[in-house]
Parts: C-alpha cells; structure tokens; sequence
C-alpha cells in the first residue's frame, strides 16, 4: 500500500512538473520572440514593435503604408521580372554544386543559395563574390545567436549577435549607397526601389537606420524557411525517384524539356504557375516539412474553442505542424503522396484552415508567393540539369528547430548534366565563370 502511496505521489508530482514545464515553454518561447527584436536591433530604429505578429515590423499596425509596400514588392508583376534572375542564382549554384568533387551539405549550401536570392535578387545589391561569402558567414552567425538570453558578457550569444548585426549593417549600408551606381542598365524594380519610391509617394523619408532595419528583416524573413523548404525538396526527390521522372515527364509534355534541354522561351510565370503536378509536389513537400512550426496572435476579443475561453489580450499559439498531421482531410498523413493535391482527389479543398504552410488569415506570409516560384524554379532545374544522389548510408533524421532540417545537413553528391543528360565532368563545370551567367544587371 505504502508502495502505491509513493507511485502515486510520484506520477502526480511528474504530471504537475509537465504542466509547469510546458507553461514555462509559452512563456519563454514567447519572449524570446521579443527578445529577437529588442537584443538585435539598433536602437535609434523608429520601426515599432507589432503586436501579435512574431516581431517583424515591416507588417505592423502602425506600419500600414510599408504592408502596401511589399504587396508591390511580391505581387505577380514583380516575381515575373525576378523571374530571370532567380533562375540565373539557381543554375549557377547547382552549377557550383556539381562541380564540387565531394558531397555537399544541402541545408547549408541551401541557406548561401537564398541569401544569395536576396542580396542579388530581391534587394538588386551588386556585391563581389568574396564580399558576398563575408556577409554570409556574418549573417549565419547573427542567425546562430538571435534567440539568445539577454546577458550582454563577453562570449555570450547576444554580444555575438549584435556584433553580427552591426557587421552587417554596415556592409548593408555600403551596398545601399553603391546602389545607385550599378543600376545601370538594371530592368526591374527590386524590393529597395519600391520601398523608396513608394516613401516618397507616401510622403514618408526613410532614414538611413530604417533602410537598414528594413532590408535585413526582408532578408531575415526569405533566408531559414527558404533553405528549410528547399532542402526537403532535395530529400524527397531523392527519397522517391518515381515523383522526379512524373515531374521530368510533366516538363516534357509540356514542352519545356527538350532532348534534355529546357526551352528557355517557353519558361514564363504563367507557364511555371500552370505546371499542375509540380504544384502538387511543392504543396506535399511543404505539408509535410513546413518550416515553421507554427506562430503566436494576440487575442482581439475574448471569445470560446471547444468549449475554453480565450480571455481579450492573450497571447495564442497555433501549430502548422499538428495541423497537417491531426488534419481529416488528408488520408495517410504519414505518407509522401503528391497526387493528393490533384484535381481528381483535391484533399486540401474541404475546408479553410487544414493547409496551412504559410499560416493563415491577414497575416499570412507576404512572401508566400516568392517562395512558391523559387521552389518551383529549383525543382524544374533539378529535374532538368542535375543528378544526384544520397551520399550517406541512410537517410539523416529530421529536427525541427528553429526551422525544419536534416540533422547532418543532408550529404549529396550533384552531377551535372549535358544536353543527352549525360555527365559532365566537375573539372569542365568548375572552369564555367559566375560572371558568365550573372553577367546581365541584377
């Protein structure tokens, strides 16, 4: 009896730890969220902090005007003139990729792969390769550290992320005062130009810190999901090969894919957005191994879910992830089943919210639509001038923060592809200059 005394008290005792744990967990979690505002950014910075959207200024209440902003700047007018330089950064690092001798690490050269997207692409900077490397290994350090516990010592995680981000700053504001010079010739408007140019519309001067602040949230926000998403894309081509032929088939149907070349005339938005089984893979791609989690709102209004009332000012967090796994709708949740998405089966139509990579309601991801075509581009390029294959004895697990990867990275050796889909050696790739396809004004 005495014995079953003391079991008692011991699971009860484990039960209330639980719940303080995972109170502790909210809590926290939540405030590190803040913490990533107020530990790295400047504070001569005007942006205001928003309420109920995970930190990031350029979407908050008082920022109405900078939401129009990037609306232009992810509307289907711009991904169409990106559209050419995107695929430019994506051919020359699966160029680079393949001329490598040894396997790669996917996570990894997929982070520098979409930071070179925004540094080139999305805000126009015209950087040197080595100084473009620096940045890189500057900004993966001010990622590394931006959730650290406000202790300012010396080696602590937060000195490390503010001296990151001043680094960066600075090679920020050197690339936004050469700007106007290597625009020559450039024709598109990048995120920067709208943001300036729709200021003066607004009647609004954006001070040198704020163009900063602005230019590393936009590279902030496309930098982890992007490389998380296009290294589970990577994983599940490889994992099932039946799903690369069905997308290579596609393009060759379509046209697209000729005696293993793509028609470059024929690669338009519209011919990208219309591809229906590569929509289908990037959406089963992303149910599965959405990049985040999920997100935190604050409570407008009190109001009741099942039957639990939700008390006006709280804060609420809801899972992307559970939601796709608990979710009715999808039928062997478990499994890597694109064909779900198609018009016969059409799983995800049966309701609002049980798809939800991007989250959901106004606050939606801005960015959404930029991700959907760069992941589409990667994958038509994959399937088009690559091989590759897993470089490891198995598949590695997979972790899921801060955002969704591999936990060795995922090791692939990439071979390149000629015209007859035959190999091309990485000697002859590796002599193939980056001026050569970046050579156009990005």
């Amino acid at each position: 009896m005495l014995f079953d005394h003391f079991d008692l008290v011991s699971a009860l005792a484990t039960l209330a730890a639980c719940v303080v744990s995972m109170a502790l967990l909210l809590a926290v979690s939540q405030q590190l969220w803040q913490l990533r505002w107020t530990s790295t950014r400047d504070k001569n910075c005007k942006l205001p902090m928003p309420k109920g959207s995970m930190g990031f200024p350029i979407i908050g209440e008082t920022c109405h005007w900078l939401f129009q902003v990037f609306a232009k700047v992810f509307s289907h007018e711009a991904l169409e003139s990106y559209l050419p330089k995107i695929r430019q950064v994506i051919q020359e690092s699966l160029r680079v990729w393949s001329s490598n001798p040894e396997p790669i690490n996917v996570y990894r050269e997929s982070q520098r792969l979409s930071f070179t997207m925004a540094i080139r692409v999305l805000l126009g900077f015209r950087v040197a390769d080595e100084e473009l490397r620096h940045l890189f290994s500057t900004f993966q350090e001010f990622v590394d550290n931006i959730f650290s516990l406000p202790l300012d010592l010396p080696f602590s995680g937060l000195r490390k992320g503010v001296r990151a981000r001043d680094t960066l700053q600075k090679g920020i504001e050197k690339a936004i005062r050469e700007k106007p010079l290597c625009s020559m010739g450039k024709d598109y408007s990048d995120a920067l130009d709208i943001l300036l140019e729709s200021a003066k519309e607004n009647g609004t001067e954006l001070s040198m810190q704020e163009l900063k602040e602005a230019t590393l949230e936009l590279i902030f926000a496309s930098f982890a999901t992007t490389a998380s998403a296009s290294t589970s894309l990577i994983m599940q081509l490889l994992r099932h090969p039946s799903v690369l032929e069905k997308l290579r088939e596609e393009l060759r149907t379509r046209g697209i894919l000729h005696n293993g070349c793509l028609c470059e005339g024929d690669l338009g938005l519209d011919t990208i957005i219309s591809l229906k089984y590569l929509d289908c893979v990037i959406k089963e791609v992303l149910r599965l191994f959405s990049p985040v989690s999920g997100g935190y709102r604050t409570a407008l209004q009190t109001f009741e879910l099942d039957g639990v009332q939700i008390p006006k000012g709280w804060s609420v967090m809801y899972s992307i992830r559970d939601t796709h796994d608990t979710s009715s709708v999808f039928k062997d949740v478990d499994a890597f089943d694109p064909d779900r998405f198609s018009q016969e089966r059409c799983e995800d139509k049966e309701g609002r919210f049980h798809y939800l990579p991007f989250g959901g309601g106004i606050r939606t991801c801005l960015g959404k639509q930029l991700a959907n075509v760069f992941l589409r581009i990667l994958a038509i390029e994959l399937a088009s001038m690559s091989r590759f294959e897993l470089a490891s004895r198995s598949f590695p697990r997979v972790i899921t923060v801060p955002v969704v990867h591999p936990v060795d990275g995922l090791k692939v050796k990439f071979y390149g592809l000629d015209s007859n889909q035959n190999e091309i050696p990485s000697d002859l790739l590796a002599d193939i200059k980056t001026e050569e396809l970046l050579g156009a004004p990005v």
